[in-house]
């Protein structure tokens, strides 16, 4: 059997293992339609790392809530136009967002943001995700912290083991449990938090608080960009662009503000309690709901992680490494999940005190990214490219400079890490952490003017 006769087999079989790896999606496995995007982006942000986004809001960057909800609402816009953007191609060449990325970045370039996005997003974002779920699992059950992280990956695994539908199948599923209990989270949890608080003395407080607001939702939503066609690549050539994008973009900024949102609510409401951070947000819930919401925080983890897991290992496959046609994206997708476990079980003594740091350096590399691709997408309209998509020989190293040198300049200006600030936020504190809107400017407006006249120039008729 041919490698597009095994893919067009596949279909919209959802038992099965998606074969091959990063190739394109002939129509005839086309299959779906653009509403399904929604429940993919909404299920896997209503986890308990999305409600913590919030409280850091307050707790740690001195917001009130009412400038916490205006901030995570901008950072969680802001990614979620990006992810409009980035979704709504996937459908025209249906391959992989990372593959896509070879255009600003040529086929060996792109190994560079691959990486990021394998370690960064598939093993990084893994194990922050297991260890709040295994929280989660551990408060409800009592087994141990190590076997609850240990059924939270083996079941995350499996569904981005076998591929591409059940993933698609297992968000749908997810999807009304989710809904159902965090809808009724939020009315308890609104019921009584103080809305009219001040901001709790202590944190960053200002605009640079405000910024870092911005900046840790944006991270947190814009960590989803780089995944985006991954998700709307099956879908039929014909499907509509604006319904692709509209889809995948108000599933993700729904779910992240809302649930951003009431976290920064649930940091208003007092409480003496203890434990886990799972534990101190489930407190003041009656018991049964209390039970529901830790059941749905391990079912949200796994909906996100299943998704983690099989873009990161996409993403490993599209930096250009052989193996089996068949099975490269089921065996790395294997492998990420053995590597987020060992990951995930080293982080679970402390997990919550990287959380903000490790948001914002994902935000760091993807404004960059984001910044480069949207220019090389600008550059190329109405421009036939899809001949450049397999072509090993095509070589794009102004994507690569573009991207290091914004990565670089804006980390080193304006980073505002606990381990490292940059030297701009170190003279103007009130800036917060504006890095990741350096990075894409920076990096977006040297590509431009690097890559201008070689792009027009080598345009191939659409």
């Amino acid at each position: 059997m041919t490698e597009i006769q095994t893919r067009s087999a596949y279909g919209d079989r959802v038992i099965a293992v998606e074969p091959g790896g990063d190739e394109s999606i002939p129509e005839d496995a086309r299959h779906g339609t653009p509403r399904k995007l929604f429940w993919t982006w909404m299920s896997p942000n209503m986890e308990f790392a999305t409600v913590f986004v919030g409280v850091l809001a307050v707790t740690a960057y001195g917001m009130n809530f009412w400038q916490a909800s205006l901030g995570l609402a901008v950072g969680a816009g802001l990614g979620a136009a990006a992810h409009y953007l980035l979704s709504a191609r996937g459908p025209l060449h249906g391959v992989p967002q990372m593959v896509l990325g070879r255009l600003a970045f040529g086929y060996r370039g792109n190994a560079l943001p691959a990486a990021f996005m394998s370690v960064m997003c598939g093993v990084g974002w893994f194990a922050t995700n297991s260890v709040s779920g295994a929280f989660a699992l551990n408060s409800l059950t009592g087994m141990p912290k190590v076997t609850a992280l240990l059924v939270i990956v083996v079941a995350q695994t499996a569904f981005a083991f076998f591929g591409h539908n059940l993933v698609q199948a297992v968000e749908r599923i997810a999807f009304p449990l989710l809904a159902i209990v965090f809808a009724i989270v939020t009315v308890v949890i609104f019921s009584k938090a103080q809305l009219g608080a001040p901001a709790p003395a202590g944190g960053v407080g200002g605009m640079g608080g405000f910024l870092l607001t911005v900046g840790t939702a944006f991270g947190y939503a814009a960590g989803w960009n780089p995944y985006a066609a991954d998700y709307s690549r099956y879908l039929p050539v014909s499907a509509s662009r604006a319904a692709t994008g509209g889809y995948a973009s108000a599933g993700l900024f729904l779910s992240c503000c809302w649930l951003t949102i009431v976290g920064a609510a649930s940091a208003t409401v007092t409480t003496t309690a203890q434990g886990s951070p799972t534990d101190v947000f489930t407190a003041n819930l009656a018991t049964p709901l209390k039970d529901l919401t830790l059941l749905a925080i391990a079912v949200g983890a796994v909906a996100a992680n299943a998704l983690n897991v099989y873009s990161g290992a996409m993403a490993f496959v599209t930096m250009g490494f052989r193996f089996s046609v068949r099975t490269q994206r089921a065996a790395v997708s294997a492998a990420f999940g053995v590597i987020g476990f060992l990951v995930a079980w080293w982080a679970l003594p402390d997990a919550a005190a990287s959380y903000e740091g490790f948001l914002l350096v994902v935000a760091y590399w993807i404004g960059p990214w984001l910044g480069v691709v949207f220019a090389d997408e600008y550059l190329r309209r109405g421009q036939r490219v899809d001949h450049l998509l397999y072509d090993r020989a095509y070589a794009n190293w102004g994507g690569v400079a573009a991207f290091s040198l914004g990565l670089v300049v804006s980390v080193l200006l304006f980073s505002n890490q606990e381990k490292f600030v940059g030297a701009i936020a170190k003279s103007v504190p009130q800036l917060g952490d504006i890095t990741f809107f350096a990075g894409f400017l920076l990096s977006g407006a040297v590509y431009f003017l690097v890559n201008r006249s070689r792009i027009s120039g080598a345009a191939v008729a659409a």
